[in-house]
């Protein structure tokens, strides 16, 4: 009986709040795929780490750092910048002026990641040698350099499905296809050849990424022409004035997230590079639903935004917390009291990493009880304020890991990678609540 009125109490209320009601709606879409994809990327690390133990996780997690640098050095942020554009403009009722700044953004990034794309492969054997000690990576980082222009595009094509609220499609875009094409890909090798190599793994990943943009590009234009509304005249110069700002933002906050795989390759083992970065993707799972939030809540607070609805922007981030915070803190509880099994899952040697997955766990468990608080700012048009912050997180991030993973390994770099994220976090929450005056964090009403 309670449970039934609680129930109808919560059905009444989603039908009064639209805003709650897209969010929610929103965000389940996309939990519900990106748990498939997540599931479908665990199958694809299962698979090659069975097959060939952690050393090759390490080449393929090294290889693909590289290639997630090259990306956002070739995005220059207009991926976030058609999120807020491309938002705004079709609540405007402007829907080819959208599509025209799309358009503008691939007059940038195409040129830029061909370019990447020749500079990585010329200098792959450099990379290898001089910065990873390592001169067997170099063949695995040419053929990962192939991937940068349709990894570029396939961000550029999601991002714009998404800011059109096309959650489905740009979850199965980012999350779920690449990963299963490419689970499928070495599967089919090993039951032709009964055996498996490295490159094989990495080949498999650049060619499902070739095939996934291929497929975005199809469903992103049928979208676009099914846009209607007044056209307006975008400089390039307005676009970048925003992209800038957030290509210094998502390629700082690149290189923190990626810095501890980085120098763990540097002063460690591939063995353990490996394990830190199963641990990593683990420790992700804790924010999940920050992920499944922020797909609606991204272009939900840039309309807001636009409509000068701060009351209302503070509801959604309000709303979209409490469905954060309550929703991680049971994979928090997990991870805490059964890390080595977690970590055991990918094979016995990675059990060593049980104390790095909890420590990594409590950051990103930080990150999820925060909220959405850096599209908030990045969104509302504080794209300068999350640079500077993130910045400032980056050097705390290289500091520490400098003095503590020659000494500690993986966990010195976990204790780093936690640092930065509790520091950049907390400055974001307290900046909201200065300058719109709520806090995002509001979980018992």
């Amino acid at each position: 009986m309670i449970n039934g009125a609680v129930l109808e109490k919560l059905v009444e209320k989603l039908e009064r709040d639209v805003h709650l009601k897209e969010v929610i709606k929103g965000s389940a879409t996309f939990l519900i795929l990106r748990i498939f994809g997540m599931v479908i990327a665990y199958a694809f690390t299962l698979l090659v780490t069975r097959k060939l133990g952690a050393s090759a996780w390490g080449i393929f997690a090294l290889s693909f750092t590289v290639l997630q640098i090259a990306s956002v050095l070739s995005r220059l942020g207009l991926d976030g910048a058609l999120l807020r554009f491309i938002a705004q403009y079709k609540a405007q009722g402007k829907g080819k002026t959208a599509f025209s700044i799309y358009l503008k953004s691939l007059k940038v990034v195409i040129p830029i990641s061909l370019f990447l794309t020749a500079l990585l492969y010329y200098l792959a054997p450099i990379i290898a040698n001089e910065v990873f000690n390592k001169d067997y990576l170099s063949e695995y980082l040419q053929i990962m350099s192939l991937g940068i222009l349709p990894f570029t595009l396939l961000f550029i094509n999601s991002e714009s499905l998404r800011s059109l609220k096309k959650i489905k499609e740009y979850t199965f875009f980012q999350s779920i296809f690449p990963y299963f094409l490419a689970f499928a890909f070495v599967f089919m090798l090993l039951m032709v050849s009964f055996k498996l190599t490295e490159k094989e793994v990495v080949l498999s990943f650049v060619f499902a990424i070739f095939i996934t943009c291929v497929f975005s590009f199809l469903f992103l234009i049928k979208e676009f022409k099914n846009l209607s509304g007044n056209s307006e005249e975008v400089p390039l110069k307005s676009i970048l004035s925003v992209s800038l700002p957030m290509f210094m933002s998502s390629s700082l906050f690149m290189v923190m997230s990626w810095t501890d795989i980085i120098m763990l390759g540097i002063f460690r083992t591939q063995e353990e590079v490996g394990i830190y970065n199963v641990a990593v993707r683990l420790s992700m799972i804790t924010s999940f639903t920050l992920a499944a939030v922020n797909s609606i809540g991204a272009p939900k607070f840039a309309e807001l935004w636009g409509k000068k609805d701060i009351e209302g922007l503070k509801k959604v981030a309000q709303q979209s917390t409490k469905l954060i915070f309550w929703t991680s803190a049971p994979i928090l509880v997990l991870y805490l009291l059964f890390p080595s099994f977690f970590m055991g899952l990918f094979g016995e040697e990675f059990k060593e990493g049980a104390l790095a997955l909890v420590i990594l766990t409590v950051g990103q468990f930080v990150n999820a009880a925060c909220g959405s608080v850096g599209y908030i700012l990045q969104m509302t048009g504080k794209q300068v304020i999350v640079q500077n912050v993130i910045l400032m997180s980056l050097i705390i991030n290289i500091v520490f890991n400098y003095l503590l993973i020659p000494i500690y390994g993986i966990f010195g770099a976990s204790f780093a990678s936690v640092i930065s994220v509790i520091f950049w976090n907390l400055v974001f929450l307290l900046y909201i609540k200065v300058k719109y005056g709520f806090w995002t964090i509001n979980l018992m009403e």
